[in-house]
C-alpha cells in the first residue's frame, strides 16, 4: 500500500465522511478535506471563490494544497469532486496516494444533496440529469482509481470497512 489514501469521486458520494469513518479505524492515519482546508486557509467559502474568483483559481489552490499535503505520510485525503479532473493533480494522487473511487448513482447523489445550497458546480440546472452529465465526463478518470467503491445503500461507516477490507 502506498503511503496516503485519496478517496475521489463526485459530490455527495460521500468522501468526507467515509474519509473520518476510515480515519477511526485506520491505524495511524489522519482525515484531511481538501475543501476544508482551502476555506481554512484562504477564510472564504469554496462557493465564494468560485463567484469572486473563478474555478481556475480555485483549481490552482486545489493544487497548491495537494501538493502540500502529498508530502506527509498516513494521510485520508478527501478530494473535491473535480480534483481528479486536473492531470498534473491526478498524476501526483496516483503516485503518492492509493487511490479510491467512491462510484455513486446519479440517483443516490441527487437525494444526499438535493437540499445542499454551496454546490457551486450545481448553482444552475440542479437536476438528476445534470449530476449524470457531470459522472459521464468525469467517469474515465475516475476510473483510473486503483480501487473502485459502490457506495449507493452504504453508510459512511460500511463503506470505510469495506476500504480497509480491500486495502488490507
Amino acid at each position: 500500500m502506498k503511503k496516503n489514501i485519496a478517496l475521489i469521486g463526485m459530490m455527495g458520494c460521500g468522501k468526507t465522511t467515509t474519509a473520518k469513518e476510515l480515519g477511526k479505524i485506520a491505524e495511524g492515519y489522519k482525515a484531511i478535506d481538501l475543501d476544508e482546508e482551502i476555506e481554512k486557509s484562504t477564510g472564504k467559502k469554496i462557493s465564494d471563490i468560485f463567484l469572486k474568483f473563478g474555478e481556475p483559481h480555485f483549481r490552482m489552490l486545489e493544487t497548491e494544497k495537494i501538493k502540500s499535503f502529498l508530502k506527509k505520510e498516513k494521510i485520508i485525503l478527501s478530494l473535491g469532486g473535480g480534483a481528479f479532473e486536473n492531470a498534473e493533480n491526478r498524476e501526483l494522487i496516483l503516485k503518492e496516494c492509493t487511490v479510491i473511487y467512491l462510484k455513486t448513482s446519479a440517483d443516490t447523489i441527487y437525494d444526499r444533496i438535493k437540499n445542499e445550497t454551496h454546490r457551486p458546480l450545481l448553482r444552475k440546472n440542479f437536476s438528476k440529469s445534470r449530476i449524470q452529465d457531470i459522472i459521464k465526463l468525469r467517469e474515465k478518470n475516475y476510473e483510473k482509481a486503483d480501487i473502485t467503491v459502490v457506495t449507493d445503500n452504504k453508510s459512511p461507516k460500511e463503506t470505510a470497512q469495506e476500504i480497509l477490507r480491500t486495502i488490507k
